[in-house]
């Protein structure tokens, strides 16, 4: 063949590829996957999602929520907490996504029941794992949290919700014990803050709730940095991730690029109230104040010191194996629009954030600082 005929044939063996590689996307293998959990916050996300792609779903959890789902969706019950399995017994799936589990035991347990049974175990982890949170860019090589317990596989949910700083080591132990029960065939994924329609814990929801009542309202330095990725996001691309099979560790924290407090919640009143008025303060006054980072003022951390690199993580690898973000205006209207369609009582006693007249208090003392 002359050279513009080859030309032509390599152009056109390319857009075939091309088109043959959307149309996979578009229209993946149909899986057969098992989502242990599947009903709490992210969980109803991934269900749907793998549904509108021509997946095969199966639940197992304790059958305390149940939902309507779009489609035929298979569910299975026992408690993981008492080593109840057995409904997963002589059972196999193309995939396993284990949501919950924050226990070394659950995961020990579900090894036994699945080992050899999934091609393919994804552990929903989380950031919290990482030693050290003092320098930014940490990756997936940063050291991991060691647990120092007398054993960690005689931990349950009980002790778990009553010391909450031993969960950071104990889903590092965690993510230790899913290598050992399926090597080879193994993601962990480590989000950072979850956030979007459907969180009960209100830690980001209370900035778009609290920007719509309008006002001065108080707010962290500008400049320290801020993650948090949608739980949409989060889900759909766990599961584009099975559909691709891949392997390994990811940092799944949003957005793509650093984000600010400040810009993060111009974002939020652009999509909400742009009347509302945002005062800036120090961190050195809110310390004076009391005001404590994270539950007080929600999504914030300092940018220095010892916590210089929590919202700092690298998200390089994940970006690079399809993480996708919703823009953050887009995430605060949905979350205000799921909150205020929530029952009375529910609205009524918010989880996270200050009270309207704590903030009142503070905001009149930083006017008066002078």
């Amino acid at each position: 063949m002359n050279r513009r005929a080859s030309l032509k044939l390599a152009a056109a063996a390319g857009m075939a590829a091309s088109s043959s590689s959307i149309l996979a996307q578009e229209k993946p293998r149909p899986l057969r996957i098992l989502i242990l959990g599947g009903t709490g916050f992210t969980g109803p996300y991934q269900v749907r999602y793998a549904l509108s792609r021509g997946h095969k779903i199966t639940l197992f959890n304790r059958g305390r929520r149940p939902q309507d789902w779009p489609a035929e969706v298979e569910e299975l019950t026992g408690d993981r907490d008492k080593g109840d399995l057995k409904s997963l017994e002589g059972r196999e799936w193309d995939v396993c996504i284990d949501n919950p589990a924050g226990l070394p035991s659950w995961v020990r347990d579900a090894g036994k029941v699945l080992a050899g049974k999934v091609k393919h175990y994804v552990f929903i982890s989380t950031v919290s794992v990482y030693r050290d949170s003092s320098k930014p860019g940490r990756d997936e090589s940063t050291p991991l949290e060691n647990y120092e317990g007398p054993d960690a596989m005689a931990e349950t949910r009980q002790t778990l919700g009553a010391n909450m700083a031993l969960y950071g080591p104990l889903k590092a132990e965690s993510e230790r014990e899913a290598e050992k029960q399926f090597p080879g065939i193994t993601t962990i994924i480590r989000p950072g803050l979850i956030v979007g329609p459907g969180d009960e814990t209100d830690r980001f929801t209370y900035w778009p709730v609290r920007i719509a009542k309008g006002g001065e309202i108080l707010a962290p330095p500008a400049d320290d940095p801020v993650q948090v990725i949608d739980a949409r996001d989060l889900a759909e691309w766990t599961i584009r991730m099975v559909e691709q099979r891949t392997l390994g560790v990811f940092n799944a924290c949003g957005p793509e690029k650093e984000l600010g407090m400040g810009k993060m919640l111009e974002e939020i009143r652009s999509g909400v109230k742009p009347e509302a008025k945002l005062v800036h303060v120090t961190t050195e006054f809110l310390q004076k104040q009391k005001v404590m980072p994270w539950g007080d003022l929600p999504c914030w951390v300092p940018g220095q010191g010892d916590s210089a690199g929590f919202s700092r993580t690298s998200n390089e690898r994940a970006v690079k194996a399809g993480l996708t973000f919703r823009p953050v205006a887009t995430t605060a209207a949905d979350a205000l629009a799921w909150f205020n369609n929530q029952p009375a009582e529910r609205k009524s006693k918010f989880r996270a954030g200050l009270t309207e007249e704590r903030e009142a208090e503070v905001l009149k003392a930083w006017g008066e600082r002078k």
